[in-house]
């Protein structure tokens, strides 16, 4: 294949990324960067900022609890330190997308830089649309989208962080709570192991208790107490069910 060819092929399947711009997920995701704007305007955070954190730190909980403890006057290392933990849930994201798209020819500088654009938004996309993409075109296929998609979002915070403040506080929250609503539909849509789909159902059932009893930690109790017991429920109860169920069948 001759150099032109191979360049027009990268054109084409970074434009197909692009496009991706204007799916379902990806739509709600910018919705949702309109409520952020709201936010961060009531916190008092600058344009400049809200600029900076979607370009920097890019998924939107993560910018939700770096305002919030902006706003309380929190320290700067417990900032660094809650948004860290927050990100740390990404890791399996990237581990899951990452051997999809390595070939033994991919630079592993560019597989870091696109795994700054993984996050639920991306990671549902790339799940539901890189098996239809030829292997060797799928880091560019990604990078169209992640960086479309991280710069619009870039965009919209710019453009609407004025225009906000015209916005009755009820239309701000709604826009903000598609994000969350979206994440929790699309979770469920795309598990596709039981366990997941236990650890789901256990966290939005330990979500609100821990937040009324412990609510300076119920993020942290709902998530590794409810993955840990899933991941017991499945591991000594469920797998144990399994051949049992299979024998049944079989006889």
């Amino acid at each position: 294949m001759s150099p032109s060819s191979d360049t027009r092929l990268t054109l084409f399947w970074f434009l197909s990324g692009m496009r991706g711009i204007t799916s379902l997920p990806a739509l709600i995701l910018m919705t949702s960067f309109v409520g952020f704007s709201a936010f961060a305007f009531e916190s008092g955070i600058t344009r400049g900022e809200a600029i900076f954190m979607t370009i920097s730190i890019w998924a939107l909980p993560a910018k939700m609890i770096l305002v919030g403890m902006m706003a309380s006057g929190a320290h700067i290392a417990a900032c660094f330190l809650a948004v860290t933990l927050s990100s740390i849930r990404m890791m399996p994201m990237v581990a899951s997308i990452v051997p999809e798209m390595r070939t033994e020819k991919t630079p592993t500088w560019v597989l870091l830089l696109l795994s700054h654009f993984v996050a639920i938004t991306a990671w549902v996309f790339a799940i539901q649309r890189l098996k239809d993409v030829p292997h060797e075109h799928r880091t560019t296929f990604f990078a169209g989208f992640g960086i479309t998609l991280t710069l619009t979002n870039t965009l919209i915070v710019a453009v609407c962080y004025g225009v906000v403040e015209t916005f009755p506080p009820v239309v701000s929250g709604a826009l903000f709570m598609l994000t969350p609503v979206y994440f929790l539909a699309s979770i469920w849509a795309t598990a596709r192991q039981t366990v997941v789909k236990l650890a789901f159902v256990i966290g939005v059932i330990a979500g609100p208790v821990m937040a009324v009893l412990e609510p300076d930690f119920d993020v942290l109790y709902a998530g590794i107490g409810g993955g840990t017991l899933a991941y017991l429920i499945d591991r000594f109860w469920m797998r144990k069910r399994r051949p049992a169920v299979e024998a049944g069948d079989a006889s």
